[in-house]
C-alpha cells in the first residue's frame, strides 16, 4: 500500500471518517443542541408517542434509551429517514439463553374467531399461539383456537422524519447521546402511577397474584375455589418454563394474564396460560467477596409490579425498574448508602407509589436497613436502620461494644402492610457476630424483631423482639401474616408468625401487644416459655461455648423463610416445622455444626396450628433430609393446602384433616413456595421446582 502524499489534517480527517463508519453515534460528539432535540422528540416530533427514553414516553415501539451507543451514525440516520429499512431501536429484552422472537415489532392484522380484528405488533408467534401488542399498550395473549388469520403489513408504522435541517441536527445530537440508563434516580416526567394501579395491589382483582404473597397482608390464603377437595386428584401439569439456575426461590406474580418470574439477576414475563415467554431481562451475576451469603449463590425471591412497571433486586443490592410491557430498563438505583458488603434477594413490596426493599448480608457484618423508593423515579423516600448508630435511641441495647457498627439486622424477607393502620410490618435478621455476644451485650435492637413503621415516613411506631440477644442465628425473617379475627373474646387485628426460635406468636398489630406464644416443636431447649412481659424465659446451658453446646432448635430454625398461611374458615395456621438441634460454638464468624443422633434423626412436618391455643391440630410427617425442603404452603378457599414434600413431591392436602388428596413427583429439591391464579375462568397453581416453573390446572372441559 503506497504512502498517501496528503497533509496531516486531511489524513486525520480520513481516519476519523473511516472510524465513524463503524463507531457508535454515541462516540462521535455530534454537533447540535441536544436539549432542543429532546424537546422536539417529546413535543413537535411526537417520537415519544411510540418510543420510551429513560422512562418517558410510550412503549409502542422500541425503547431508545441506549440507541446512541447501539447504532453507528449512518444507521441512526437511516432509521429516521427510511424507517422501513429494519434498523434502529432495540428488541424487547431477551438474554442469549432464552427463546427470542425474530421481529417483535412486525405490524400485523389479526382476525379473531367471531369476526373482530386486532392490529398491532406481533411480539411473538408460534404455530400454537400469538402475542399481539395493540397500539393502546395492551398485550393480547391468544391461543391458536382463538384467531383465524394473521396478516403482516410490509410498510413500517413509523413515518419518515419531517423536520427542518436544524431540528434534524438537534434530534440526532439528542439521540446520539443516549448511551443507556445510568445508575441513579431519574428525573420526574415519566408516566405517573394511577390510583387504579395502586388500588389493584391493595385489593387484587379476583384471580390475580400481584405481589410476593398475593396480598399485602402476607397471608397465602387464596379465595379461589375452582380446585377443591372433590377434584384436586385430577390436577394435571399444564406447562413448564426453565431458567438456567439449579434452585429457584422465586414466587411468580400474575397480573393481566402475565406471569413474572425471577432467577439470579433475571426477570422473565410469561403468558400465564401457556408459559410462553414474552420477554426476559438479564444482567451478569456478580462475584467476589463483596457479594454476601445467599445473594452470592444466586438466590432471588421474586418481583413486584405497579401499573406498567416491574421491580426486582439484584445480587449487588441494586433495585431495578423495568417496563412491564417490554422488559426495558427504566431506572436502576444502588440501595446501600454508604456502600458495604450488602446483597439483595428480597421480592420488593409495593405500597401506594412506594417500592420497599431490604438487604441481606447480616451474617457477614453489615448495618441492616429497609428503604422505600418512588416508583416513578427511583428516588429514595426514606430509610430505616435496623441497627442504630452509637448515641441514637436503642443504641444502649448494644452494651457500648464495637459490634454495633456492623451489627447485622438484615431485612431480606418481604414484609406485610395494613391499609387501615397505615403500618408496614417487616421482619429483621440476627445480630452479628452470630454466636458470640461478648461485644454486643444487651438485647441488640432492632435485630430479630418485627418493626411496625409508618409506611409514608419510615418512622418506627412499635417493635417486638422475638429473640433478644440472639446467639443461635434465629433470624425473625419468617412471614408476617396479618388477619382480622375474633381472639380471646374480642375482634382484633392480629399478626401471626411461626418463628425460627420454635414459638408461634400472636400479636395485636395495632399496639404490638403479645397475646399468645406457644411452642410448635418439641425439640426446644433454650426457653421454657415466653413470659407475660413478652420476653423468653431462658434455660441455662444453651449458650454457645468455644467447645460447642447442643441447643434446639437447629441453626436452620424450627422453621424458616418459607411461606405460611391462615384459613379463616378452619382457623388453622399452616406451616412447615423442623424438629432438630445443632452444636453451637462461640465464634466471631458464626460457629455451628449439625447435631446428628442416628437413633433420633431430624424430622420435618407440615403442621396445622389452632389459632386460639397454638396447639397442633394435625400434622403430616415428611421423609428425607429436612434441609432438602424449603417449600412453604398455599391455602385456598377450595379447602386445600398445597406444599412441597420432602423428597420432591408437590402435594395437596385437605385443610381440615391433612389427608393427602393429590401429589405430583418433581424429583427436585425445594427452595420456593406455591401460589395460585386464574386466567379466563380457569384456576392454576404454580410453583418453582429446581430450575423450572411448573403450572397445574384441572383438565379443560
Amino acid at each position: 500500500m503506497p504512502k498517501f502524499p496528503l497533509p496531516e489534517d486531511q489524513l486525520q480527517g480520513i481516519a476519523r471518517w473511516i472510524r465513524a463508519l463503524n463507531a457508535s453515534a454515541y462516540d462521535l460528539n455530534l454537533p447540535g443542541d441536544a436539549a432542543a432535540g429532546e424537546r422536539f422528540f417529546f413535543g413537535q416530533g411526537q417520537c415519544g408517542s411510540c418510543h420510551m427514553v429513560h422512562g418517558r414516553g410510550k412503549a409502542n415501539g422500541p425503547d431508545l434509551s441506549g440507541i446512541g451507543r447501539a447504532l453507528p451514525l449512518r444507521e441512526l440516520e437511516q432509521s429516521l429517514d427510511n424507517p422501513g429499512s429494519g434498523v434502529g431501536g432495540s428488541t424487547p429484552s431477551c438474554p442469549g439463553w432464552a427463546w427470542c422472537p425474530q421481529n417483535p415489532w412486525a405490524v400485523v392484522n389479526v382476525r379473531l374467531r367471531g369476526g373482530s380484528t386486532l392490529r398491532g405488533y406481533a411480539r411473538s408467534q408460534t404455530r400454537h399461539d400469538l402475542q399481539v401488542q395493540t397500539f393502546d399498550g395492551r398485550l393480547h395473549l391468544l391461543l391458536e383456537k382463538e384467531y383465524e388469520s394473521v396478516t403482516e403489513e410490509k410498510a413500517s408504522l413509523m413515518p419518515p422524519l419531517k423536520a427542518t435541517s436544524g431540528e434534524r441536527r438537534d434530534l440526532l445530537a439528542f439521540l446520539s447521546r443516549l448511551g443507556g440508563v445510568t445508575v441513579g434516580a431519574i428525573p420526574a416526567g415519566g408516566e405517573p402511577v394511577s390510583p387504579v394501579s395502586m388500588d389493584r395491589i391493595l385489593r387484587p382483582r379476583p384471580g390475580e397474584w400481584p405481589s410476593y404473597n398475593g396480598t399485602l397482608d402476607g397471608n397465602r390464603h387464596s379465595a379461589l375455589n375452582q380446585i377443591d377437595t372433590g377434584n384436586a386428584s385430577r390436577l394435571q401439569m399444564q406447562w413448564s418454563y426453565s431458567i438456567p439456575y439449579f434452585l429457584l426461590e422465586t414466587t411468580p406474580i400474575v397480573s393481566d394474564g402475565v406471569m413474572y418470574v425471577t432467577g439470579p439477576n433475571q426477570v422473565c414475563a410469561l403468558d400465564a396460560r401457556t408459559g410462553r415467554q414474552i420477554w426476559c431481562y438479564s444482567r451478569p451475576r456478580n462475584s467476589g467477596p463483596m457479594i454476601p451469603g445467599d445473594a452470592a449463590l444466586g438466590a432471588q425471591r421474586g418481583a413486584a409490579i405497579l401499573g406498567g412497571r416491574v421491580f426486582f433486586s439484584t445480587d449487588d443490592a441494586h433495585l431495578i425498574c423495568l417496563n412491564a410491557l417490554t422488559g426495558a430498563l427504566m431506572w436502576d438505583v444502588v440501595m446501600p448508602d454508604p456502600p458495604g458488603r450488602y446483597g439483595a434477594t428480597t421480592a420488593p413490596l409495593v405500597v401506594g407509589d412506594l417500592v420497599i426493599a431490604g438487604v441481606n448480608g447480616g451474617d457477614g457484618g453489615i448495618r441492616g436497613f429497609l428503604a422505600a423508593y418512588k416508583a416513578t423515579t427511583g428516588e429514595l423516600a426514606w430509610r430505616f436502620w435496623t441497627v442504630p448508630k452509637a448515641g441514637e435511641p436503642a443504641s444502649e441495647t448494644w452494651g457500648g461494644g464495637k459490634a454495633i457498627d456492623v451489627g447485622g439486622g438484615a431485612t431480606w424477607l418481604t414484609g406485610s402492610y395494613d391499609e387501615e393502620t397505615g403500618l408496614l410490618y417487616w421482619p429483621t435478621g440476627n445480630p452479628f457476630p452470630d454466636t458470640d455476644g461478648d461485644d454486643r451485650k444487651g438485647d441488640n435492637l432492632y435485630t430479630n424483631c418485627v418493626v411496625a413503621l409508618d409506611v409514608k415516613t419510615g418512622k418506627l411506631r412499635w417493635h417486638y423482639q422475638f429473640t433478644p440477644h440472639d446467639l443461635h442465628d434465629w433470624d425473625a425473617t419468617e412471614p408476617l401474616v396479618l388477619v382480622n379475627a375474633r381472639f380471646q373474646g374480642r375482634d382484633r387485628k392480629l399478626l401471626l408468625q411461626g418463628n425460627r426460635n420454635g414459638f408461634f406468636y400472636v400479636l395485636d398489630r395495632v399496639s404490638g401487644e403479645l397475646l399468645l406464644a406457644k411452642p410448635f416443636v418439641t425439640r426446644l431447649t433454650w426457653a421454657s416459655g415466653i413470659g407475660a412481659d413478652g420476653r423468653p424465659q431462658l434455660i441455662e446451658g444453651n449458650k454457645p461455648t468455644p467447645g460447642g453446646t447442643k441447643a434446639c432448635p437447629a441453626v436452620r430454625g424450627a422453621t424458616n423463610w418459607y411461606s405460611t398461611a391462615f384459613n379463616p374458615v378452619t382457623r388453622l395456621f399452616y406451616m412447615m416445622a423442623v424438629e432438630d438441634c445443632s452444636i453451637y460454638r462461640q465464634s466471631k464468624m458464626g460457629g455451628y455444626v449439625p447435631f446428628r443422633d442416628p437413633s433420633d434423626p431430624p424430622k420435618k412436618f407440615l403442621r396445622a396450628l389452632d389459632l386460639d391455643t397454638g396447639r397442633i391440630a394435625w400434622e403430616v410427617p415428611q421423609f428425607g433430609a429436612p434441609e432438602s425442603n424449603y417449600s412453604g404452603v398455599l391455602s385456598t378457599a377450595g379447602g386445600l393446602v398445597f406444599y412441597g414434600e420432602t423428597g420432591g413431591g408437590f402435594a395437596a392436602v385437605d385443610a381440615k384433616t391433612g389427608r393427602t388428596l393429590w401429589h405430583f413427583e418433581t424429583n427436585n429439591v425445594w427452595k420456593a413456595s406455591p401460589m395460585t391464579y386464574m386466567v379466563k375462568g380457569r384456576q392454576y397453581v404454580a410453583v418453582a421446582s429446581g430450575g423450572n416453573i411448573l403450572s397445574f390446572a384441572l383438565p379443560e372441559r
